[in-house]
């Protein structure tokens, strides 16, 4: 499986013109190995090479696995990490590098003469990692029953007078209950006029009759992430919510109907924005309709109007429209989709339709 993806990457350097990279992303090195290192500020490297067996510089306090398919050169803390890397790399050709490559060790290589040139290569990874294999798929499935699980539990925390932080702190335990191994990204609850931001952090409001209730949360199971919002209604929502609402659910829903091989990011984006545009909304949805997703929760690769690259078959990604009406509520119902063969699969079954809690 992972000299697959080496092969698949070696391949897309290729067509880049370019014979080397230095990946650096710790996700991304995973993705090609198995090994997962986060160094935090130490100095982590995968160097691919056409015609080499990739070699994992790490530091020897991390440690990497048996039988992963790189060599290892582990290196000490007093050890000079860009000499070995230098070392493996030709000095006459360019060198492709990972756009998480940070300055402190970018410009020492360079200052070196590592390569006669330096070029941003990392499409030839996120390229490769951007179509799921059959088994990612599964892992991605698994991930989102899970997350459709945690979801039914969650709305069930919901009681008036609960605090946003009350419920956000809660819902670890419960992913981890489920069988994740917690979050994939820090959880969003949102009470009323909160709703309105669309990245609000969990605070000290109280939850009040009338107000809507935003979950936008995900988690970890098996490295794969979730991610999935829905939107409640605590009492019965006004007339103006329910308009609100299902405007965002019809949004949803026609991009996903569009979903398909061949079909531009930015025409999935479109068919989600005219809705609410047709609407009187268009000033409200103010982001990205979506983003890829898979070991990390957020991938390269948006489904926004700058993004005119056709989508294939086996990318995953979030189908996520949203209304914010600032001092007033927000809206956001956001589910995930692998494209198929003639169109997609939708990975989370917890229903659109509004629902009122009590």
């Amino acid at each position: 499986m992972y000299e697959e993806r080496i092969e698949a990457v070696v391949r897309n350097l290729e067509r880049r013109g370019l014979s080397q990279m230095l990946a650096c992303d710790p996700r991304s090195i995973q993705y090609l190995t198995g090994a997962y290192v986060e160094p935090g500020e130490r100095f982590l490297g995968l160097a691919l090479s056409v015609g080499r067996k990739p070699v994992l510089l790490l530091n020897e306090l991390f440690g990497a696995p048996d039988g992963i398919p790189c060599d290892v050169r582990a290196f000490k803390d007093t050890d000079d990490p860009l000499a070995l890397a230098g070392e493996l790399f030709d000095p006459a050709r360019p060198l492709g590098c990972d756009k998480n490559l940070a300055a402190r060790f970018l410009i020492p290589l360079m200052e070196r003469g590592a390569a006669s040139g330096f070029v941003l290569a990392s499409d030839a990874v996120d390229d490769a990692r951007a179509i799921k294999s059959a088994a990612e798929r599964d892992l991605m499935r698994a991930a989102s029953r899970t997350n459709d699980a945690g979801m039914a539990r969650f709305k069930e925390l919901v009681h008036e007078g609960v605090t946003e932080a009350e419920v956000a702190g809660q819902l670890e335990g419960i992913y981890r209950e489920l069988g994740a191994q917690g979050h994939s990204f820090a959880p969003i609850v949102s009470f009323g006029k909160n709703a309105a931001d669309p990245h609000h952090e969990p605070d000290g409001t109280r939850l009040a009759a009338g107000d809507v209730v935003l979950f936008d949360v995900g988690c970890r199971q098996d490295e794969y992430c979730a991610d999935m919002t829905r939107t409640f209604f605590f009492g019965e929502p006004t007339p103006k919510q329910r308009e609100v609402y299902e405007t965002v659910r019809r949004a949803n829903e026609a991009a996903q109907r569009l979903v398909a091989p061949g079909v531009r990011f930015c025409d999935i984006d479109a068919a989600a924005r005219n809705v609410i545009e047709e609407a009187g909304y268009g000033p409200y949805f103010t982001h990205r309709l979506g983003h890829q997703i898979g070991l990390d929760v957020h991938e390269p690769g948006d489904v926004s109007a700058a993004h005119d690259a056709p989508v294939e078959a086996g990318m995953c990604f979030s189908i996520e429209p949203g209304i914010y009406l600032p001092g007033e509520f927000g809206v956001r119902i956001e589910d995930l989709v692998i494209v198929t063969e003639d169109g997609c699969e939708v990975l989370n079954e917890h229903p659109h339709e509004l629902e009122v809690l009590s």
